[in-house]
């Protein structure tokens, strides 16, 4: 006879995402075979997770931790221990990274077995991007620091995310860009590809942002401009661009759509910081917008460069954002139910200090 435990997690309404509720259900301890239980400890709360609620239908952010209809688990990336299992090569006491609900727990079908890393290959998994079903051992992890595992939390899965956008934006010869545009440029997805932007140096980067936000965008030193939304109008229409959208915002992309018009020679959409804006975009001038798929993109140069290299290139680059993160980014934990929710509210709001890491523990 197995034991239960209580586990806890933070669900949205899919159609109202400031509406939230703490679901507790009964987790049997008595594992099938390959089945592995995860004890979540810490997680980052960030505006990339109002992103996976704005294309959780179209990307399927949805069906990686199912839910009861009308309601969604939001994947948030952090650390838990293992603490049951009954696969043979995953133990008891293993640290992982990936990504999780924002609960206590996750019991997931453990298999793909490597040294670096497993993967929940549960049914619900089949169809969607391999990468989300990941969990990375922190003993196989090189550049793994226990000291840093609040900033990896916020940091090692969106920085990937801007790392491929820029890789893309170069695989392409930048569109015949000058430029990038980035909007909400104060959020830590945006910062990550403004500095990957600098590092190449083969396009300069604009950052928009709201007023309130220009002063500590321009100190972060890795945009070349920083302008604010109702001052598009100063930008010179005449010169090439490509634009990453993490506002979401239907107005801001119309707003620079038709100010660059045919010099608006990319433009992806990746996040959905404007909550209030975010809405259908048709028949702007320019590029049409499009999602950015990153593990599509992942999948896509792994193969072209080889799988050793590509990780190569992309931890090489997330190290030297992480310390250049030192200089700017502080933490501030959060632990229990109602002071995650109020974290995840003050975050869906856009009112969150884009200085500070959340990083919260339902349990």
């Amino acid at each position: 006879m197995s034991d239960q435990i209580l586990s806890s997690t933070l669900e949205v309404r899919k159609d109202k995402w400031a509406q939230t509720r703490i679901a507790q259900v009964g987790i049997d301890t008595g594992l099938a075979a390959d089945e592995v239980l995860l004890q979540v400890d810490r997680l980052a709360l960030t505006a990339n997770n109002i992103s996976y609620a704005s294309a959780g239908d179209a990307l399927g952010y949805w069906r990686f931790f199912p839910a009861a209809a009308g309601w969604g688990r939001l994947p948030a990336m952090g650390w838990a221990d293992v603490i049951a299992s009954r696969h043979p090569d995953v133990a008891v006491g293993e640290r992982v990274w990936g990504f999780f609900p924002m609960g206590t727990h996750l019991k997931i079908l453990a298999g793909k077995v490597t040294a670096q890393n497993f993967s929940d290959v549960s049914p619900h998994r089949e169809g969607l991007a391999p990468v989300y079903a990941q969990f990375d051992r922190a003993s196989a992890y090189p550049i793994y620091e226990e000291g840093r595992e609040d900033q990896d939390s916020l940091l090692r899965g969106l920085f990937m995310t801007s790392w491929l956008v820029e890789d893309f934006l170069e695989v392409h010869d930048f569109f015949g860009a000058s430029s990038c545009l980035i909007t909400s440029a104060s959020s830590k997805t945006s910062i990550a590809l403004a500095h990957s932007v600098k590092q190449r140096g083969k396009l300069a980067s604009v950052g928009l942002t709201s007023a309130g936000n220009v002063a500590f965008c321009q100190g972060l030193g890795c945009y070349d401009k920083v302008v604010t939304y109702d001052q598009v109008a100063s930008l010179d229409g005449s010169e090439p661009v490509v634009m990453v959208d993490m506002a979401g915002s239907a107005q801001i992309l119309s707003d620079l759509h038709h100010r660059y018009a045919d010099n608006m020679k990319y433009s992806c959409r990746i996040g959905a910081t404007h909550l209030e804006g975010f809405g259908p975009v048709d028949n702007l001038p320019g590029a049409t917008p499009e999602f950015f798929f990153a593990p599509g993109h992942l999948q896509s140069r792994s193969r072209e460069l080889g799988g050793a290299e590509f990780m190569m290139r992309l931890g090489g680059a997330y190290v030297g954002f992480r310390q250049f993160c030192d200089s700017w980014l502080r933490i501030e934990r959060s632990t229990g139910p109602e002071a995650v929710e109020a974290v995840y509210q003050r975050v869906l709001a856009g009112k969150a200090d884009p200085a500070c890491g959340k990083i919260i523990s339902l349990g």
